[in-house]
């Protein structure tokens, strides 16, 4: 897929900072550029979410990487699998996670935290009372917030790079532990067994 948008060219402080944190410019960034002030709004809000800390960053990483992987944003994937080898996560999870419902490799929250971001996603939402109530007992409402406000903005990001035409940049390639395909099982929104 092209770019729906072209790139636009972003200030060489903002391009050196970007370059010196991943190693190159996010495409999101310089397609978003070309409205400074949206970029910068957007920019903004991932830095805020990025210093929330009342949910663990795996269950937050895992939870960003459903959505991805149900909205089909390559990019996110791409990205935040890379970021969770930088983070020290669990890439065998991490790897994991567009099969989610097949593996074996995460705990019942975690099972919880990948159906909340998928129902989350669904369009209308489809979370329950039950998932619901088995998070919020399981995080407490301080954390429950947090999740949901950053599965919402999961959600901003991923379908924006989507409908934007934005794909995978190659980060995951400096990876050990390739990304998992999504299953048809998985694509289907057949429930969990968690």
């Amino acid at each position: 897929m092209a770019l729906r948008v072209p790139k636009a060219e972003l200030t060489t402080e903002l391009s050196e900072s970007l370059i010196k944190q991943l190693g190159l410019v996010p495409e999101p960034v310089e397609v978003m550029w070309n409205n400074p002030k949206v970029a910068d709004a957007c920019l903004e809000i991932g830095r805020r979410a990025g210093e929330w800390d009342a949910v663990d960053e795996s269950l937050k990483s895992f939870a960003h990487m459903a959505v991805a992987g149900q909205v089909g944003c390559t990019w996110c994937l791409d990205v935040g699998y890379f970021q969770a080898r930088n983070q020290n996560l669990d890439l065998t999870k991490a790897s994991q996670v567009p099969r989610w419902r097949e593996s074996d490799v995460f705990t019942p929250l975690e099972r919880d935290v990948l159906e909340y971001a998928e129902a989350m996603t669904n369009t209308p939402p489809t979370v329950t009372d039950e998932l619901s109530a088995r998070l919020l007992d399981r995080l407490g409402p301080s954390a429950m917030i947090e999740l949901t406000g950053f599965i919402a903005f999961a959600n901003f990001a991923t379908r924006s790079n989507s409908v934007l035409g934005i794909e995978s940049q190659g980060f995951s390639a400096a990876c050990e532990i390739p990304l998992a395909a999504r299953s048809a099982k998985s694509k289907s929104g057949v429930a969990s067994t968690a």
